[in-house]
């Protein structure tokens, strides 16, 4: 067909699939190169675009170029039906980024499921479980005594790279899937959890700094064990107060507190690093942070949980913190190969499950490439790779 010629598509479709994108006009527009009365042309069925402009709208809207010529659009169920509350986000308002994300990693689940059932593999049974009427202290030791992970073992790691490895895989045995996400901005979520049992889902930004990381995934593995409780609903169902709902983010963060930074050892380290009178200052509140590689933000949030700082010592350390914060140069990531990025976003256990398939003729080359959003041709590097700790530095916005 010509690159000129014009295509008979599916107005409706063409509106349709920017608007489920969560896209407005004016941001698709210029990626295809016409202005925004030529789109609503398309829309509204009074103009035709050329095939090559159909290939450059499903390309960067992500969707199959097929869609485009259906009938009527597909049935699908909104996307908040399927995560938890988060703060600052009405359900249907998402970015267009973060919608991205979420289909990828709903369709990802549910590969898993399908691959799982081709191979004959139990579903692995998330046991957790956690009702607000509980101490959040006391989920929080529940929540790290699953992980199986001695405090002890946690003061030797060598980094915040090897924690993070070490909490992901964690959380990978408790029957959830663990996946990063790029391209969103911090400020519109740092972590989620899809609430979909079997399989549930913790899904961290992957702009966020390895310290946090494990902050992040006991927060919403938090939020996964009061769904498992009855006790939370999905985004479009969760009909709380702001004030009520605050009080179960505050649940949440109390049990994520006490999971990554048990009381006891806590004790311990502060009294062998000679910290218990101190007026806790910002060094001293990343020498403790260190030992235990989490972020000083979190560290003094954890201080402040067990009142070895005062709510008012605590402010003034989150005003100076900031301050010093700000006086630091942009991080940057290392680089990372494209067979590192595969397993950075869709984790060991979800990787090692394509690759079984595609060895077993359960899946197709092309659609193992699909799963992994990697190319075929990288598939060797990604073998050798699975077997190795993840590179440190590495970024993959």
């Amino acid at each position: 067909m010509p690159s000129g010629e014009t295509i008979p598509v599916n107005p409706v479709l063409v509106a349709w699939a920017r608007q489920e994108s969560g896209y407005d006009r004016e941001r698709v527009a210029p990626r295809l190169q016409v202005k925004e009365e030529r789109l609503a042309a398309w829309e509204s069925g009074e103009r035709r675009p050329t095939f090559r402009q159909v290939e450059k709208l499903a390309a960067f809207l992500r969707r199959p170029l097929s869609v485009f010529f259906l009938p009527r659009p597909p049935q699908l169920a909104p996307l908040a039906a399927d995560y938890r509350r988060l703060p600052g986000i009405q359900p249907g308002h998402e970015s267009p980024e973060l919608r991205l994300a979420l289909r990828q990693m709903l369709g990802r689940r549910e590969n898993a499921l399908n691959l799982m059932g081709e191979l004959g593999e139990a579903v692995p049974e998330f046991s957790l479980r956690a009702h607000l009427n509980e101490r959040a202290a006391d989920v929080g030791a529940r929540m790290r005594e699953a992980t199986g992970i001695d405090p002890l073992s946690q003061l030797d790691w060598a980094d915040e790279w090897r924690a993070w490895d070490a909490w992901r895989t964690a959380a990978e045995r408790l029957g959830v899937l663990v996946f990063q996400f790029p391209k969103v901005a911090l400020e519109e979520v740092r972590g989620l959890a899809l609430l979909r049992m079997p399989l549930p889902v913790i899904a961290i930004n992957s702009k966020e700094i390895p310290g946090a990381k494990g902050y992040t995934i006991f927060h919403e593995l938090a939020h996964l064990m009061l769904a498992a409780g009855n006790e939370e609903k999905p985004a479009l169902r969760e009909d709380r107060t702001p004030t009520e709902w605050a009080k179960v983010e505050r649940f949440a963060e109390i049990a994520a507190s006490h999971a990554l930074v048990p009381e006891a050892t806590l004790s311990t380290v502060i009294g062998n690093l000679r910290l218990r009178h101190t007026t806790w200052d910002i060094q001293d509140v990343r020498r403790i942070a260190k030992a235990f590689r989490i972020t000083p933000l979190a560290m003094a949030t954890r201080l402040r949980e067990s009142e070895y700082m005062s709510w008012t010592r605590y402010n003034q350390w989150r005003a100076d913190w900031d301050g010093y914060v700000a006086t630091l140069p942009a991080r940057r990531g290392g680089f990372a190969s494209p067979a590192e990025k595969a397993v950075s976003r869709a984790g060991r256990p979800f990787t090692q499950l394509v690759l079984e398939a595609l060895s077993a003729n359960r899946l197709t080359a092309v659609d193992a490439a699909r799963y992994l959003d990697l190319r075929f041709e990288h598939f060797e590097n990604l073998k050798t790779h699975l077997g190795r700790r993840p590179l440190e530095g590495i970024s993959d916005e």
